[in-house]
């Protein structure tokens, strides 16, 4: 008897067989690499000598590109699990004014302003969540209905108490403190001060700052953006909680059915979709030194759009931190390269418009391979 018709372990008749070129094409990630090797592509090209790819030019989209890498890793685990969060933008001004009230109007220390709006604001995420689990309403309207609440408490609330919609002398009450540092200080400053004095990289030629560095550190705000990344990469894919962040969002109730906590994976993304927005409100709050009732407008768009280039389905159960870092990147690079490139700088709304409507269409076409959908 011939053993041809004996299922082996390498060959599975109940596993379809995909070719390599299909299996990379059906990756989250490849509309962000593809993405990103054409910016940077385009600006090598078109603006190489215009200081973009310098020290300082580097140190500027990264900066860029980190900020919206902070918001875009909370967006891109949520809307895999199946929810949106329209609040980001209002929760990033919201916390930023906190920390201004209860530190330069209350004078309380600037760790316990930090820490109390972190709990606030992680608060305000979960309460977010437990309306959407308890209640069935789409996340669409219960965060943008928080868009508003928020955004109308940043405004009213320094205009009640301060007469005024911006709030500065945050590092004055910053000084000595030893958690401010965490989000708007520098690190490896001996490392550049060596490379300006090995004329690696430029350093001032007058002034008060004669023979420093032109950069003199890698602010916080980017080790954030790179530990947000790896944390939010292995949650999702090397552990048990990151495949029930894909079950909740694929097949919720094949999910529960399977005993996967799909409301409590739910409620915990938009807590953690809070907290990245929180992060980037202190980082930014210690770079200007003050918060302002306009702080993170448009930021919930942006982080949505950053995390579609990066491969995620709207439909929720698909998609990568890597790739939504992707998208960031694009984001940043293409905002700071039409200015070195002398391009307009309102273009760059046009450029989001037609980005993302690429990135759906495609996102549709991967859609219709994994599903077979016709």
């Amino acid at each position: 008897m011939s053993n041809a018709a004996q299922p082996t372990a390498d060959s599975d008749e109940r596993i379809k067989e995909i070719s390599a070129f299909r299996n990379a094409l059906i990756r989250p990630e490849l509309g962000g690499i593809v993405g990103t090797i054409a910016v940077f592509t385009f600006f090598l090209l078109f603006a190489f000598d215009s200081g973009m790819f310098n020290s300082q030019g580097i140190m500027n989209w990264s900066i860029v590109s980190a900020q919206f890498m902070i918001i875009a890793v909370g967006a891109c685990l949520l809307m895999i699990a199946g929810e949106f969060d329209l609040s980001v933008g209002s929760m990033i001004g919201f916390a930023g004014m906190m920390i201004a009230i209860f530190s330069v109007t209350y004078s309380w220390p600037v760790w316990i302003a930090i820490l109390v709006t972190f709990v606030l604001c992680t608060a305000i995420g979960a309460f977010n969540g437990w309306i959407v689990v308890r209640t069935g309403l789409p996340s669409f309207i219960v965060t943008l209905a928080f868009l508003f609440i928020l955004r109308g408490f940043t405004i009213f609330l320094p205009q009640v108490i301060e007469r005024k919609t911006i709030i500065g002398g945050i590092l004055d009450k910053a000084e000595g403190d030893w958690l401010a540092p965490v989000f708007g200080g520098k690190i490896l400053k001996g490392l550049f001060t060596w490379m300006g004095d090995a004329g690696m990289i430029a350093t001032f030629e007058r002034g008060t700052k004669a023979g420093q560095p032109v950069v003199d550190g890698i602010p916080m705000l980017i080790v954030w953006a790179l530990a947000l990344i790896l944390f939010g990469h292995v949650l999702l894919t090397k552990t048990k909680f990151g495949n029930w962040i894909f079950a909740a969002g694929g097949d919720p109730e094949a999910a529960r059915n399977s005993g996967v906590p799909v409301n409590r994976v739910k409620i915990l993304m938009f807590m953690f979709t809070a907290f990245c927005a929180t992060v980037f409100a202190v980082c930014q709050v210690m770079e200007f030194g003050s918060a302002g009732a306009d702080r993170g407008l448009l930021k919930e768009f942006e982080a949505i759009i950053a995390v579609v280039i990066g491969g995620a389905l709207l439909t929720g159960g698909y998609g990568s931190v890597l790739g939504a870092a992707l998208g960031a990147l694009i984001f940043g690079v293409v905002q700071q390269g039409l200015f070195f490139a002398g391009v307009e700088s309102s273009l760059f709304r046009v450029f989001l418009g037609v980005i993302l409507l690429g990135a759906v269409i495609l996102n549709t076409y991967i859609r219709r391979i994994i599903t077979g959908e016709r």
